[in-house]
């Protein structure tokens, strides 16, 4: 009876074995079930088309993860960080509507994630919220724009560019024949090429759109096809029409006139040179190609504040200077005057790829929210990164976003005077 049981026990261990390689052999035999098809976790990234168009559900995680959804290079930060002392906390308050406000109120109201005051190099005020922290890499938006336009002044200072009148062709060759073969480095830099372009963020067939879903799409040689495309409307120089592609043109230029990667030169000029503490990045074309100069760059909190003292100070690092002698003091100069209520900012005029405050300081200003003021007669520097909800969400909100920059800007002014 006991080698009757042992036999039966064997006999079915060995039907469980035979069962068992059946059920692997097809689980291999049917695709459907193979180890490549196995349900694994995964992360729903945002539609890179969509980026201008996200809901405020989506904007604080997207504008913190743009090197998942876009082509990236990095800008890399050197062995020596500039220290940014702390000074005594900052106590603020802003009026807006006959209403008392606090610091803590305008990142609630304003949907801020980011929030840094330097007052003579030191830091006064410090705040990180929506998710984002101290190690965060948030989107630049636009603000790129002005630290790109900020390379070509380095690379007139290092011999590469002779003059701001040269024209786009003579360094982008690929421009001859079309409407940038008259556009002169000028004109880009202060939004003046007179080529027709329509930067409507909520028409999804514009032109800016249609450079976004080239970026989302990654496609090769994509921006400078759709540049190439498009007609002129004006005579270069003669009118102020803002064009994002038209810094993607000039961070292009600075890339073959220092035959560097802009990446590359941002970190031999101000990122490694200056002292910033982290890596930063600019947002690509496609794969492993030309960086966007205009848009959707990443760095950390600090590291924007750092840029805004770079400039501050004259566009001189470690004792030597970068920028030409009188580079900021042009730059922050009105190109074209500007009608304060018919911009996001309030700004009444436009410099080399800069907003012009009314009270004469310098803005790097970005969709949704972003900014740097720079106000080199107070020796301060305001970031603020955000996440300003767009149409048609942003009427449900009922706030003024501009409004409460402008005052709470302000009111920094006259509580550190």
């Amino acid at each position: 009876m006991k080698t009757d049981r042992k036999v039966s026990r064997g006999t079915r261990l060995g039907k469980i074995f035979a069962l068992s390689c059946v059920i692997a052999g097809s689980l291999v035999a049917n695709p459907a079930l193979s180890n490549d098809n196995i349900a694994t976790p995964k992360y729903h990234l945002p539609a890179g088309e969509d980026f201008l168009l996200w809901s405020p559900t989506v904007q604080p995680y997207g504008y913190s993860i743009v090197d998942k959804i876009f082509a990236t290079r990095t800008i890399k930060h050197g062995k020596n960080v500039l220290a940014l002392p702390r000074g005594k906390e900052l106590s603020v308050t802003y009026q807006l509507n006959g209403k008392t406000y606090s610091a803590e109120d305008y990142i609630d109201h304003n949907n801020v994630a980011g929030l840094l005051v330097l007052k003579n190099g030191k830091i006064v005020l410090e705040r990180y919220a929506l998710g984002f922290n101290e190690k965060g890499h948030w989107s630049s938006m636009s603000m790129v724009k002005s630290m790109t336009s900020t390379l070509v002044g380095a690379a007139i200072q290092d011999g590469y560019i002779k003059s701001l009148d040269d024209k786009v062709s003579t360094y982008l060759p690929t421009l001859k024949g079309s409407a940038y073969d008259a556009v002169s480095i000028r004109n880009l830099i202060t939004m003046s090429s007179g080529v027709k372009w329509r930067e409507v963020y909520t028409d999804k067939d514009s032109d800016v759109n249609h450079y976004s879903k080239s970026l989302a799409d990654k496609v090769p040689g994509g921006v400078l096809a759709l540049m190439k495309s498009m007609p002129k409307e004006t005579e270069p120089g003669s009118a102020f029409h803002y064009n994002s592609g038209d810094t993607y043109l000039l961070g292009a230029l600075v890339s073959a006139a220092t035959k560097k990667r802009l990446a590359d030169y941002m970190s031999e000029k101000v990122w490694a040179n200056f002292g910033m503490e982290a890596d930063g990045f600019y947002t690509l074309e496609s794969d492993n190609g030309q960086e966007i100069g205009g848009s959707r760059a990443g760095m950390v909190l600090r590291d924007f504040g750092r840029f805004g003292l770079f400039v501050a100070n004259g566009g001189v690092a470690n004792g030597k200077r970068v920028l030409p002698a009188n580079w900021v003091d042009d730059a922050g100069k009105v190109a074209f005057p500007l009608d304060a209520n018919a911009n996001s900012y309030g700004a009444s005029g436009y410099g080399y790829s800069w907003w012009l405050d009314p009270d004469g300081s310098m803005v790097a200003l970005g969709f949704a929210g972003q900014t740097i003021y720079i106000n080199r007669k107070e020796n301060l520097v305001i970031v603020t990164l955000g996440c300003w909800p767009q149409p048609p969400y942003n009427s449900a909100y009922g706030r003024d976003f501009k409004g409460a920059r402008r005052a709470f800007q302000k009111a920094v002014v006259d509580a550190l005077h």
